[in-house]
């Protein structure tokens, strides 16, 4: 089997090879299942650049968000239909697909592979085998803001005087609160918002468990949450909402709409990911660029700020036809060029030569370097999402209580001890424990 060497983009290999690349690839058809969003679309325009330089063709059969996909990728391997070869991984998902994915390692060189961040290639393997390689979207959360609510001096007085603190970017979770509740003035504008549903609400739980002091999980992976440090996270996101600090259809919110409505002008503070730092600023996508303030995560009551952190990335099927074409697109979609190119728009990178290029090409961009620091600062304390296989599965049987408990059908105590009732039932039946 023959080893490309993909340390640069496949226009590079084919200087030096003109014709093997295509004469390889050539008339292959590759099917792949792909994150959709406005923030991918760039990464997904070089797919044609891949497709005239190999002779191959890319036929992408399902775009969906990663919860979506979860859901038609375990219906795929319960059906048996996973001849597809392309898939969207992320690192909080890839534990669950122990079967699906083929290792990358026989259709790469180790110098290939060292390129990429080496924290990010260990997070990128299952027992050994490198089952995704890492685009450059390592999301850990910063906290976004509207600059000119915080530098008006009427907003200052008023704010110090209800408070009894000044008015500055928020370093605590408190904070926060206290923030969102003096800016919000519902229907019209919001204070923040939040995630409320799937595995997003209870990453961000999670996260701020942990800023209290607490755990998700035991290291026998039993539940850890229904806990002080986890009723006192669980009230942050009940409080906001019961006091009309976050829109109404918080509960239904995922990543889209919490992006878009930041960038709507109508929420003032917005704890979200890298890769919408540029579409915050673009006054194409974006009513309040130019306005954009960021800064690393808020910490909780223990001092510890919120960090739930993972990456994207792209794999290979086991049942994919041609593992070789489709290692191939999965390297061209990873490479140099490729982060570069997303790494424009904020997300950060899993390669240490994109990591130079964007500190340098930060230099004379304010608002770049502004975003760079806050990531970097929040990165420097970044957890992962548990690594069980069964953390999807729990954050379905969590989740619920979650919302319950925010709409006001569940006391927090009551909230909190079903789901952890359900999580243990769930682990003794999977043999866990």
């Amino acid at each position: 089997m023959k080893k490309f060497y993909l340390s640069v983009s496949a226009a590079a290999l084919m200087l030096s090879a003109p014709s093997a690349l295509a004469a390889e690839f050539d008339g292959v058809e590759l099917e792949a299942k792909l994150i959709g969003g406005e923030q991918y679309e760039r990464l997904y325009s070089r797919i044609a650049e891949w497709e005239k330089e190999t002779g191959a063709s890319v036929k992408i059969i399902s775009k969906k968000n990663h919860f979506e996909l979860d859901k038609e990728f375990k219906s795929d391997l319960a059906a048996g239909t996973t001849s597809w070869c392309v898939g969207s991984n992320h690192s909080s998902f890839a534990s669950q697909y122990p079967q699906l994915y083929t290792d990358l390692t026989p259709f790469l060189t180790e110098e290939f592979i060292g390129e990429y961040v080496s924290s990010n290639i260990a997070a990128s393997k299952l027992d050994g085998k490198l089952v995704m390689l890492p685009r450059a979207q390592f999301d850990v959360s910063a906290l976004y803001y509207q600059k000119d609510l915080f530098e008006d001096e009427d907003n200052k007085g008023k704010f110090k005087e209800e408070y009894g603190y000044d008015l500055a970017p928020a370093e605590t979770w408190e904070q926060v609160s206290d923030q969102a509740t003096f800016f919000t003035d519902p229907p019209n504008f919001y204070g923040t918002q939040y995630a409320g549903k799937d595995e997003a609400i209870v990453g961000r739980y999670y996260e701020m468990v942990v800023a209290e002091g607490g755990q998700l999980f035991n290291e026998d992976w039993s539940p850890a949450f229904n806990s002080e440090e986890g009723k006192r996270a669980l009230k942050w996101f009940v409080d906001l909402y019961q006091n009309k600090s976050v829109p109404a259809g918080t509960p239904s919110y995922l990543w889209d709409d919490l992006g878009q409505g930041f960038a709507s002008g109508n929420v003032a503070v917005n704890l979200d990911w890298p890769g919408w730092a540029g579409f915050f600023n673009d006054p194409a996508s974006s009513k309040i660029a130019g306005n954009v303030g960021v800064v690393a995560p808020p910490k909780g009551s223990a001092g510890v700020r919120t960090g739930w952190s993972g990456h994207h990335g792209f794999s290979v099927t086991e049942s994919c036809d041609n593992k070789e074409a489709a290692a191939s697109l999965v390297a061209f979609l990873t490479n140099e060029d490729s982060q570069k190119l997303e790494s424009e728009a904020g997300p950060l990178p899993t390669r240490s030569a994109v990591w130079d290029h964007v500190i340098e090409s930060s230099k004379d961009d304010p608002y770049r370097a502004e975003v760079l620091a806050a990531f970097q600062e929040a990165a420097s304390t970044a957890f992962p999402a548990p690594q069980t296989p069964y953390w999807i599965e729990a954050t379905n049987l969590i989740f619920p209580q979650l919302q319950a408990a925010i709409l006001g059908d569940k006391t927090i105590d009551e909230a909190l001890a079903e789901a952890a009732d359900e999580v243990d039932s769930m682990m003794k039946d999977e043999g866990v424990y």
